[in-house]
């Protein structure tokens, strides 16, 4: 469905969302699912023939599918700050990997909790409580009183293990007193990286490669592997979803869908191309999301914590800087954000021998074009988290025979990459001509710098401004 480009006046947004209170007999449940390293390519809905996927794919079909879904960052901390507080992970200083979230930094769960939620965390680490090192033995975190959300939220357990998130969850569910709302984050630590789904998996060799994948036997066996996460992934969402009509709360909770961040694959997750930082996001909500709905509008990761606090009947704190998705959730027109930026920081606890390490990116893009801010320019691609794994090592030893495309070699193996980067998205979608520095582009790539600069200030980012400095007469 493709929304109308005319601004909603304010009173409409007040409007929505009063009608969203008053329509809900009691005010919802609220559960989020969260998936980790998933960009929105991988699922049935989403348009992949070879995922099969049909609890996702019908909560899709039973609610909203958002198709231009964005993280504020491809990589979980930073990104999932950002979802947490509905402000950039650049202004609230999370952009260390490691680091905890600040104490008086509020997360939406203590909103909700304020007005009367019972509210909780299970699953996958959230990763906002910071990493404990063996240099520092916990001492710098009990110190400090770092590690915060066992006083942000009512619930808080963590595991990896599938069957155990399971009765996490139910343990909630059972604990929740019967007189509240609940909100409960579940999350899963598939589809990442290690890829044991091994009876989950497709014949690598009976699936369609995308076309921004180079085609060889040992990439296709790889992704073969990220297919069986996601296709587990499903199995393991579904239960989530039988508990709630199993308990009659289907009909009474809004469940959203979400990946914190794109996958760990070529020129995914930890850079600032589609793939990772386009991520699937899908809402339910019978009787108030209207079965069957795609919207097109531009959507981040700052979206998802004004759109809860909305649906609970919460004032949205003017420090969140999202937008609430609750008109596109009732149908009505809906135009999203003008641009949406992202950023790239540190990565792990490493020291910064590569680029997987330690980047420092920022983009900007609209509908139609997009702007990469390189200010690492000088130091080499290499990947997150499959730098040592067999399919890379092969992808490297042909690139050097010349047995690869010339594309790959400028795309993945140059020794520099390009300070700026410039995209026509309609025409060029995953993002392989370069346009920054052609004439005939100048005044876009003008514009999207100084929207840019604009945010960088605002934000109180750390980086130099993507200006060229004053020439000296």
């Amino acid at each position: 469905m493709k929304f109308s480009s005319l601004a909603i006046p304010l009173f409409s947004f007040l409007f929505i969302q009063t009608a969203f209170s008053q329509n809900t007999s009691k005010t919802p449940n609220i559960v989020f699912i969260l998936s980790d390293d998933h960009s929105a390519s991988f699922l049935g809905i989403y348009g992949n023939p070879d995922l099969k996927t049909p609890n996702i794919d019908k909560l899709g079909k039973d609610g909203i599918v958002f198709t231009k879904a964005f993280t504020t960052a491809p990589q979980c901390v930073p990104s999932r700050a950002a979802i947490m507080t509905g402000r950039s992970q650049v202004e609230i200083g999370m952009t260390r990997f490691s680091a905890p979230l600040p104490a008086d930094i509020k997360a939406y769960p203590e909103y909700l909790r304020e007005s009367g939620y019972y509210t909780g965390i299970c699953g996958r680490t959230f990763h906002l409580d910071g990493n404990r090192l063996p240099q520092e033995s916990g001492t710098v975190y009990d110190a400090n009183g770092l590690e915060t959300f066992k006083n942000r939220v009512d619930y808080l357990k963590i595991t990896q293990n599938l069957d155990e998130i399971q009765k996490q969850y139910t343990d909630f569910l059972d604990q929740a007193p019967k007189d509240k709302p609940f909100f409960i984050q579940v999350g899963f630590s598939d589809p990442h990286r290690i890829f044991d789904a091994r009876e989950y998996e497709p014949d690598p060799q009976t699936i369609k490669l995308p076309s921004y994948f180079p085609d060889t036997k040992l990439l296709r066996e790889d992704l073969a592997g990220y297919y069986g996460e996601v296709q587990r992934l499903d199995v393991s969402v579904g239960r989530v979803l039988d508990e709630l009509k199993k308990r009659g709360l289907e009909e009474n909770t809004l469940v959203v869908f979400m990946g914190d961040n794109g996958a760990a694959l070529i020129r995914g997750k930890g850079t600032l191309h589609r793939l990772g930082i386009h991520v699937p996001l899908i809402a339910r909500y019978p009787g108030h999301i209207k079965p069957g709905q795609v919207s097109n509008a531009l959507v981040s990761g700052i979206d998802i914590a004004p759109t809860f606090l909305s649906a609970a009947g919460i004032t949205v704190p003017s420090s969140m800087t999202g937008k609430n998705l609750l008109p596109a959730f009732e149908g009505k027109a809906y135009e999203g954000h003008a641009y949406v930026l992202s950023a790239r920081s540190a990565h792990g606890q490493g020291l910064p021998t590569n680029s997987s390490h330690f980047d420092l990116g920022r983009t900007v893009f609209n509908h139609k074009y997009k702007l990469i801010y390189n200010a690492l320019w000088q130091i080499p691609y290499t990947p997150v988290d499959f730098a040592s794994l067999p399919f890379w090592y092969d992808l490297q030893q042909l690139n050097a025979d010349g047995r690869l495309d010339d594309k790959w070699d400028e795309l993945l193996f140059a020794e520099r990459r390009p300070l700026f980067e410039l995209y026509d998205l309609e025409k060029d979608p995953e993002e392989f001509t370069n346009l920054s520095g052609k004439a005939a582009y100048k005044s876009i790539e003008d514009e999207l710098k100084a929207k840019l600069l604009e945010w960088m200030i605002i934000n109180h980012d750390y980086l130099p401004l993507p200006i060229e400095p004053p020439q000296k007469k």
